[in-house]
């Protein structure tokens, strides 16, 4: 095929010059070009726990990818989550599977709940896990309504039901 025709059938084809510009941050293997040579990354700490999810469908996928899903216990249901531990032994089965899961770092805004304080937690599709610590009811108050409820003089919705029916059948 001559070159006139490949131009004709294959379009014309762009270059690129790579940035080799100076100021560039050597990170291992990578170099790392700010926009301003003033610039300072901010620190960035890893949460400790991510939740996945998977998106895309578990049939139609090679035996690894469904062995690492399995694993995962995200072969059922799409709808199922997985906690699991930021680790790298765990980044690297998530990244075998990246294009099917989706990865969502937990946040913990009121902090880690204590021993005993599980029933007032939720974790918010975002990401977020939220704790309501356990509030100390005063001894008080609850000596107060004790009292209240076995008094005999109260007015419950039964007695005041059963009054207003005699009442009602008996208007004299």
């Amino acid at each position: 095929m001559s070159n006139v025709t490949r131009m004709l059938l294959g379009g014309v084809r762009h270059f690129t010059k790579r940035y080799k510009g100076e100021g560039g941050v050597k990170y291992g293997l990578i170099t790392y070009y700010p926009r301003t040579p003033d610039h300072v990354d901010p620190p960035i700490e890893p949460t400790k726990l991510l939740m996945i999810q998977r998106v895309k469908p578990f049939k139609g996928n090679p035996y690894w990818q469904k062995n690492v899903l399995t694993l995962l216990n995200l072969h059922e249901r799409s709808s199922a989550i997985a906690i699991v531990k930021n680790t790298p032994e765990m980044n690297s089965m998530l990244w075998e599977v990246k294009h099917l899961i989706k990865v969502t770092p937990i946040k913990c805004p009121n902090g880690l709940p204590k021993d005993g304080d599980l029933n007032g937690t939720y974790l918010h599709e975002n990401g977020t896990f939220m704790v309501t610590h356990k509030v100390a009811i005063d001894p008080s108050r609850i000596e107060a309504t004790e009292k209240f409820t076995n008094d005999w003089r109260r007015l419950d919705k039964e007695t005041v039901q059963r009054q207003l029916r005699l009442k009602w059948l008996n208007p004299l």
